[in-house]
């Protein structure tokens, strides 16, 4: 939290209270968080908080590169390296629900020949990847041997 604090005095940004509370319900999630679901875990804190406020918060958040929005789930997990802007590879386990952040900017400069090539203008930039992390990985036995994946 303090290179939270710190980010935030040098940008000339408020980190109120409840930035703060949101920002450390992320961070104590090991998986990715719905706005509803942070919204019912803030609420023993602030029990007027509103859907609204909550979002106001994460896109706070977002724009200071402290947390990340996984598109696919609609949720969003704490940023590994805080707010500095950099790839994002998300790989997100269809089991347990983790989800990973790792460095990507040998896979995203590939991506980025491809856009500019193409002329698209980009608003936002990640890579998420579905699959089983390696501890549900080794728990299926190989191959898929546990017949549940894809259903």
């Amino acid at each position: 939290m303090s290179r939270a604090d710190k980010l935030c005095a040098e940008r000339g940004v408020r980190f109120t209270p409840l930035r703060r509370q949101v920002l450390a319900l992320i961070w104590e999630n090991h998986e990715a968080v719905k706005a509803y679901d942070l919204l019912e875990l803030l609420k023993p804190f602030d029990p007027s908080a509103k859907p609204a406020t909550v979002y106001r918060a994460l896109d706070f958040l977002m724009e200071q590169g402290f947390i990340h929005r996984v598109e696919s789930l609609n949720a969003f997990i704490g940023c590994s390296d805080v707010g500095r802007q950099h790839e994002l590879l998300l790989l997100i386990c269809d089991r347990c629900h983790t989800v990973e952040e790792r460095a990507a900017s040998s896979v995203m400069a590939a991506v980025a020949a491809e856009i500019v090539s193409a002329g698209f203008q980009v608003r936002y930039k990640a890579l998420e990847i579905h699959g089983l992390c390696t501890s549900c990985a080794s728990r299926q036995g190989p191959a898929g041997a546990s017949g549940s994946e894809g259903s």
